[in-house]
């Protein structure tokens, strides 16, 4: 037998308080998926947006975020979209890129502030031009140099890692709200 709805609410607001979310907003209809582009393009989520009033679209399309490591499949693909939906990210306002491709076309084809998200210790690496262990290269703003302009480029976990060790969760949240903050400064 099920615990009541009220039971689940709770259980489910002091997760959410555990990992310092202070407000839920349930997109359940909405599901993503990935395709491998030929070339740079929107993101690919194949589901219509949740509906939203037109101060959140605003905030929400106010930049965009790149995506950046091995595409994620199975369960990691489950992960990404959960934290898309989580984070809110409306179709239009992120786009996944592979670790080896050139993120200049992506760049060169936005006028709105953008923020970049690398996904394990080879895109950080090669994305910065460190060779720090991730562990360094997390919890820092680099920067991404195109022309004279530099995008912002958080260094966190690749998915996979974070689904072996489930107590890793908190640090990509902490990277991927390391992000926001950047992306709402811009």
């Amino acid at each position: 037998m099920n615990p009541a709805p009220s039971n689940n609410a709770s259980m489910r607001s002091s997760f959410l308080k555990e990992m310092g979310i202070t407000e839920w907003v349930d997109r359940s209809g909405l599901s993503a998926s990935l395709s491998a582009p030929a070339a740079p393009q929107d993101n690919t989520q194949a589901s219509p947006e949740p509906t939203v009033s037109p101060s959140e679209r605003a905030a929400e399309i106010s930049g965009r975020w790149i995506f950046i490591g091995a595409k994620p499949q199975g369960d990691a693909l489950t992960l990404f979209q959960n934290i898309v939906r989580v984070l809110g990210l409306p179709n239009g306002a992120w786009v996944w890129q592979d670790q080896k491709a050139s993120i200049d076309a992506l760049i060169e084809s936005t006028a709105v502030p953008l923020v970049a998200i690398a996904f394990g210790a080879a895109s950080a690496q090669r994305l910065t031009g460190e060779n720090a262990p991730l562990a360094e290269l997390r919890g820092a703003i680099h920067s991404l140099m195109h022309g004279e302009a530099e995008v912002p480029l958080i260094a966190t976990l690749e998915l996979a890692q974070v689904l072996a060790r489930p107590q890793e969760k908190a640090l990509l949240w902490e990277d991927l709200l390391l992000a926001r903050s950047v992306l709402q400064s811009l």
